[in-house]
């Protein structure tokens, strides 16, 4: 039997991706704050401390304390709960936070435990530990792209966590290694070892244009990896802003080729 809510959703969108859940009476959805859409009318929201699955103990400092982990993955103190207090089935809907993919997550069929990268979490089937993973590794902690913390999911139930672009699943088998640039890295299980890889040859590094690092993922277990990194997407956006960024485009006529197309 499981312990946390049992819920069903649909993926509805392409880019621009948004989550209705559907829920019985008296079962409840988590959300991270600004991921809401819309909800039937029987149901209700209420903000919480941290994840509401009592993993940090039972009491107020227990509270406190589950909440208070949260601030270290630069998420707020506060979750939202949504329940349906109807007599029949009531749906909510979530929505992506730019454009990429949400991604539907079964921890029971997934060992009960992801990381992901800090701020992938959408929304999950209250019950769902929403926690941190510290990494223990001092290079992959100094040079991972994500530091030494990322988040943790835990529990039995539905989680859902959004990526940019597309998202490519893959599955190792015991003792498969891949290497990954460490923005595309989204979730991996339980069982993945995760460790940090230095680009080997001077030209690489220095004129390879890819950072001097890899994420070195070693199965078994299963890895979720996306095409376009926020990160990515904004410093391509920052560079094209930016006074001579777009030199590439404009070639010999430089800034003229802003005016010619309306810049």
């Amino acid at each position: 039997m499981k312990n946390n809510h049992e819920i069903d959703y649909k993926l509805h969108g392409e880019e621009m991706q948004c989550v209705q859940i559907e829920l019985d009476p008296q079962e409840t959805v988590v959300a991270e704050s600004g991921s809401f859409m819309f909800m039937d009318q029987d149901i209700k929201m209420e903000t919480i401390f941290g994840d509401g699955s009592n993993s940090g103990g039972g009491g107020f400092m227990g509270k406190l304390f589950s909440a208070g982990k949260r601030l270290l993955t630069g998420e707020s103190l506060f979750m939202t709960a949504f329940t349906n207090h109807g007599s029949g089935k009531q749906s909510v809907s979530f929505a992506a936070p730019y454009a990429g993919k949400i991604i539907p997550l079964d921890l029971h069929e997934l060992g009960g435990k992801l990381i992901c990268q800090k701020d992938a979490f959408l929304c999950a089937a209250k019950g769902v530990s929403v926690g941190i993973e510290f990494q223990r590794k001092l290079g992959t902690g100094l040079f991972g792209g994500e530091g030494f913390i990322m988040q943790k999911l835990e529990g039995d139930g539905m989680a859902f966590v959004h990526a940019g672009g597309y998202i490519m699943e893959r599955t190792l088998q015991p003792g498969e290694q891949l290497r990954v640039d460490t923005g595309c890295l989204v979730a991996y299980t339980k069982d993945i070892d995760y460790d940090i890889e230095f680009v080997r040859g001077i030209k690489n590094a220095v004129f390879g244009g890819e950072g001097l690092f890899f994420a070195k993922l070693q199965g078994p277990g299963k890895v979720w990896l996306q095409t376009l990194p926020v990160s990515r997407l904004a410093s391509r956006i920052l560079a094209y802003g930016s006074p001579g960024g777009r030199k590439e485009e404009g070639s010999i006529l430089g800034g003229l080729g802003n005016l010619l197309d309306g810049d």
